[in-house]
């Protein structure tokens, strides 16, 4: 399965390091050019999301680069990491309806349509990007990248790197579109023996 996503090796928890759940982040709703005429909010990882990550990213990779839950927790927790996840706000036909109709509000139910997991820097890193298959595009995994940069400039990232596989043809076109280009390859890269390819972008232009 294709996955606009793209997965770096887990490196092994180091000695002394806690592999536990991350602390819980500010939860926002981001009312900004990411939602703007698109039906997915973007929002800072919450303790309760993480399953249902994990089930994403197996989802999206197959093995040998999908993450087991210990290295999934270890990336999200990392020091100087941040995970924004998108949700799809998907409203019952019949509810909403019936609240144009009664003026009451209409309920709506979120559904976890990706996430990013990103570490700050002085060159950032794209540790993984994951969108399900039916929210594929849709534009949430641009909307994702570009959270993550904006928010690694603020952090003063000059750069931002990320690893993908070489056989991954669309996340490499995908990352191409947005200014990311090739500048190694890393051969058996993947616990599966698959090369990946290591990219780069210039933050310190605005996007």
């Amino acid at each position: 399965m294709v996955c606009v996503a793209v997965n770096s090796p887990f490196p092994g928890v180091h000695s002394g390091a806690s592999t536990g759940l991350p602390v819980r982040l500010r939860d926002y709703a981001r009312s900004s050019r990411y939602n703007v005429g698109v039906r997915f909010t973007i929002r800072d990882f919450r303790l309760d999301d993480f399953e249902t990550l994990w089930h994403v990213d197996q989802e999206c990779f197959s093995p040998g680069i999908s993450y087991s839950r210990p290295e999934l927790k270890f990336y999200i927790r990392r020091r100087g990491s941040f995970t924004l996840v998108a949700e799809e706000m998907a409203k019952n036909a019949a509810e909403q309806s019936a609240g144009k109709a009664s003026g009451e509000p209409v309920k709506v139910d979120a559904k976890i349509a990706g996430f990013i997991v990103t570490q700050t820097g002085r060159t950032g890193h794209i540790i993984t990007i994951d969108v399900i298959a039916t929210a594929r595009r849709s534009g949430v995994g641009s909307q994702l990248l570009q959270a993550a940069e904006d928010r690694l400039r603020t952090a003063g990232s000059r750069a931002v790197g990320l690893e993908t596989a070489v056989d991954n043809l669309s996340a490499l076109a995908f990352y191409k579109r947005h200014g990311y280009s090739v500048f190694e390859t890393v051969p058996r890269y993947y616990s599966n023996g698959v090369d990946a390819l290591r990219m780069k972008k210039d933050l310190a232009a605005a996007p």
